[in-house]
């Protein structure tokens, strides 16, 4: 099980705020109000469909507790657990409108996120007889980064940085503007102090070299085949950390991973994964 500490409420309440103004629109939720009396209560299961990786507890909590603050949520799992077809994941009680209201947005989250954390598991099992970790990028779903990042964590991955501001990240545009990559680095070190890490991203041995030679934190080797990117990894080591990317998929990983890499960035973890099968069961 992941040993991830979860996001605080703070962080996640403006996500479910947002999501269920949305869906409620401008009269609420017409089709429970014309069906369900108001008083009606009803327990409901958060119901596993499928193997995977359980990640987005608190946000299917919080969607009911901000529905109506007297529903009861029984977690029967923690984030991180493994999870199994036809498991009862949680329990909630209370007033069946707004356990209806609640029911997408809850769902929404956790099949998003136990989907990206099934992934990246699965993904590092392919590999563990590597010693490289698997980190996803800033390509995620406008809005969800914090939730995305935290998802590929409960999965046994890395992040890369969570925005612009985290760390010095060269890449081929600005290497173009700057005039060269001997040029960008220099800048870059001038602007960074001591704690901002660089990294420069490169896509061949020459411009490797000439990075190395100006010394940085991190390299991300761009969609080099796994002859180059062997050799580069070897032309770094004791002088840099390594980061492969650019076009890794499941069927390429290993070979990848063999190379020698500290680091392997795989974008689609987060804007293209497919969800985990989860429903919300009268049983």
């Amino acid at each position: 099980m992941s040993k991830i500490a979860p996001l605080p409420d703070v962080l996640l309440k403006p996500f479910i705020e947002q999501t269920l103004a949305e869906d409620l629109g401008r009269r609420g939720d017409i089709t429970s109000q014309a069906i369900i009396p108001a008083d009606k209560m009803a327990t409901l299961h958060i119901v596993a469909r499928e193997n995977g990786i359980m990640a987005g507890l608190d946000l299917a909590r919080l969607a009911f507790a901000m529905t109506n603050e007297n529903i009861e949520f029984i977690a029967k799992v923690k984030d991180g657990a493994a999870i199994a077809p036809n498991q009862i994941l949680a329990t909630v009680s209370g007033n069946a409108r707004a356990l209806l209201t609640a029911e997408r947005t809850a769902l929404n989250f956790l099949t998003h996120l136990s989907g990206i954390a099934t992934e990246v598991n699965r993904l590092k099992s392919m590999i563990a007889e590597y010693p490289v970790e698997i980190t996803c990028t800033r390509k995620t779903i406008p809005r969800l980064r914090i939730l995305q990042k935290y998802a590929v964590r409960v999965g046994g991955g890395r992040n890369h940085r969570m925005g612009l501001d985290d760390a010095i990240l060269i890449k081929d545009n600005h290497i173009a503007i700057a005039g060269s990559i001997t040029q960008a680095i220099r800048d870059a070190k001038k602007f960074a102090g001591h704690l901002i890490p660089i990294e420069v991203e490169v896509d061949t041995i020459e411009q490797l070299k000439l990075a190395l030679t100006e010394g940085i934190n991190l390299v991300l080797l761009d969609n080099m085949p796994p002859e180059v990117l062997k050799e580069a990894v070897q032309l770094c080591h004791g002088k840099c950390l390594t980061e492969a990317s650019g076009g890794i998929t499941p069927e390429t990983l290993a070979t990848v991973a063999a190379t020698g890499v500290n680091f392997i960035a795989m974008g689609w973890l987060t804007h293209s994964v497919k969800s985990l099968d989860i429903g919300l069961d009268f049983i």
